[in-house]
């Protein structure tokens, strides 16, 4: 039997929604083992003078513990 744990993190990247995901899951992978899966919770575009020039993801992260 398996226990899970699921954190929320925040990612960004100026390209994409796709590219924050990817950012968030390789940064969290650096100290989280045994991930499972991520759920994306929220997206957020950065606005800065009238333009888009980020996109913002919420993740929820779950993963196996020991």
């Amino acid at each position: 039997m398996s226990v899970a744990k699921v954190i929320e993190i925040t990612a960004e990247s100026p390209k994409s929604f796709e590219d924050a995901v990817k950012i968030g899951v390789a940064t969290a992978s650096k100290s989280i083992k045994k991930m499972r899966g991520a759920w994306v919770k929220d997206q957020e575009a950065v606005i800065k003078g009238g333009e888009v020039v980020g996109f913002r993801v919420s993740l929820k992260i779950t993963f196996i513990l020991d």
